[in-house]
């Protein structure tokens, strides 16, 4: 089968490696569409801290169940499936809290005991992998994964209604906006430097999009709440000043979310958490009740069709795919290959 490894920093080959081979509670699906994942650019662009080529990547995945094994039973070969990309050891104190994105030995696809999903079959254990509904692309399947991610960043938080302020508008960050109006947040406000990712956001019913090199966030936002502040900022986005700016944005006793992988320090001025008495804290990946939530909504009644900004036809694809994330060459918020037909 074909493949797509990441052989050098921004260097995409296709290969040809034989499938995986299926265990007895594992299925083997025919890839259909996978999404390109804004955590595959630290791979792809070399700077991810423990993850280097060559290495196969892509964990955002939809496609036709091939094979089974002989203790799968609640699968069946034919089932159009998208996969939890993610199996704890299921011995450390993380997995017995059922907190597995916590898990420091973790299986996770892109690794070399799992295959990445840019290739044409992708093995999964039956545990992982849920059914799409009828109506369901497999399009929308595979925004199942990150919008678990959006859902786990929701529900970490304690603040459950109020004003939210979304800093960073890309995938992740539209996602969170869907899944903040669904549970009521009033007013939501999103920031962003990018034009079209604040159009983006004003059209899926952000109440203000604002733009962080022109306007003083932290004052609009108190504008925007009667002087009051917000009761939750979200930092979807990496920027030197980001922390400070969100702990301007909430009111005192506020909360403030992380979910964006900034891996290079930034400046802090952490007084203003004591003098407030605000709360952090980071939201990692999702758990499998984030999931399972997440499947809901894409099953039922959350069209994010329009999120998906550029398909592409062919695994040859993955690497322009891959340059458009990176490098903003285009509007983006979900960019998607299609692999299998």
């Amino acid at each position: 089968m074909k493949a797509a490894f990441v052989t050098g920093i921004e260097k995409v080959e296709i290969k040809e490696i034989d499938k995986p081979a299926i265990s007895d509670t594992e299925v083997l699906i025919k890839t259909k569409t996978v999404g390109v994942c804004g955590s595959d650019l630290h791979l792809f662009r070399g700077t991810h801290p423990f993850r280097h080529a060559p290495a196969i990547l892509g964990h955002e995945i939809a496609g036709d169940v091939v094979e089974i094994g002989s203790k799968v039973t609640n699968i069946k070969v034919g089932d159009r499936v998208t996969v939890e990309p993610q199996v704890g050891c299921g011995e450390c104190e993380m997995c017995k809290r059922g907190l597995v994105s916590l898990c420091s030995g973790k299986k996770v696809p892109g690794t070399p005991e799992w295959i990445g999903a840019f290739s044409e079959y992708f093995n999964a254990d039956e545990k992982t992998v849920y059914k799409l509904a009828d109506q369901t692309s497999y399009e929308m399947g595979t925004l199942a994964e990150p919008l678990a991610v959006a859902v786990h960043t929701v529900n970490h938080a304690e603040t459950r209604t109020g004003g939210l302020v979304i800093l960073g508008a890309g995938t992740i960050g539209q996602l969170i906006l869907a899944v903040a109006r669904k549970r009521g947040y009033s007013p939501i406000i999103v920031t962003d430097t990018a034009a079209f990712n604040r159009e983006f956001a004003v059209k899926h019913g952000a109440d203000a999009a604002l733009d962080p090199v022109t306007e003083n966030i932290p004052e609009k936002v108190k504008e925007m709440t009667g002087g009051r502040g917000a009761d939750l900022a979200i930092i979807a986005a990496g920027a030197d000043n980001i922390l400070d700016q969100a702990c301007e944005c909430v009111h005192k006793c506020g909360e403030i979310g992380i979910v964006a992988m900034i891996t290079n320090k930034i400046p802090f001025y952490c007084y203003s958490v004591v003098f407030s008495e605000l709360k952090i804290y980071g939201a990692m990946c999702y758990e499998s009740g984030d999931f399972a939530e997440a499947m809901e909504m894409i099953n039922t009644d959350l069209d994010l069709t329009d999120y998906v900004t550029q398909e592409m036809d062919g695994i040859e694809k993955t690497q322009e795919g891959l340059d458009i994330l990176s490098r903003k060459k285009e509007d983006v918020v979900k960019v998607l290959i299609k692999i299998g037909e």
